[in-house]
């Protein structure tokens, strides 16, 4: 899918390290207006490539948009999808310098594509207080309140959207 400059495709493990920079760029443009320095610091410390590799050899599905606009295209931002036997999630991530542009509407739709593909009925998310409105605006309901998230000491909000029919 190519839009405004900008195209949509599923990520390769080749894609790993693009990834990886452009979810570093998110947390570290996007959080700093919902949480502080500390706690995006370490949200921003677990980010790796290898991540990346391992969830797609697990069977999660990625999708990047690229950059067209520029002469080394650039990962704009990224979805996926992921189904543990007993529900589906996704995530979108896009860089500060692509947010509100449409890129993470189009990645999440993308996802959201691949899910109802494998029977998916409904989707969850652990959301980040940066990402909370963008999932309310995408028809994700909130399923209680913020709560920290294991292990990372940050809040999200876990959050629901029921999809396909």
């Amino acid at each position: 899918m190519t839009l405004d400059g900008w195209t949509i495709r599923r990520a390769t493990a080749e894609d790993a390290d693009a990834i990886a920079a452009a979810h570093l760029d998110s947390i570290r443009s996007l959080g700093p207006a919902f949480y502080p320095d500390e706690h995006v610091a370490r949200w921003a410390s677990g980010v790796t490539p290898a991540m990346y590799i391992q969830a797609m050899n697990g069977g999660e599905v990625f999708f990047v948009a690229i950059d067209q606009n520029v002469s080394e295209p650039v990962v704009l931002g990224f979805s996926s999808h992921w189904s543990d036997g007993t529900e589906d999630g996704v995530s979108v991530y896009v860089r500060g310098s692509a947010a509100r542009r449409g890129i993470g509407t189009a990645l999440l739709r993308a996802a959201e594509s691949q899910a109802v593909q494998t029977g998916s009925r409904s989707l969850v998310i652990e959301a980040s207080l940066a990402g909370l409105d963008f999932y309310k605006a995408n028809g994700f309901q909130p399923e209680g309140e913020p709560a920290l998230l294991p292990g990372m000491q940050l809040l999200a909000v876990r959050m629901r959207k029921t999809i396909g029919g």
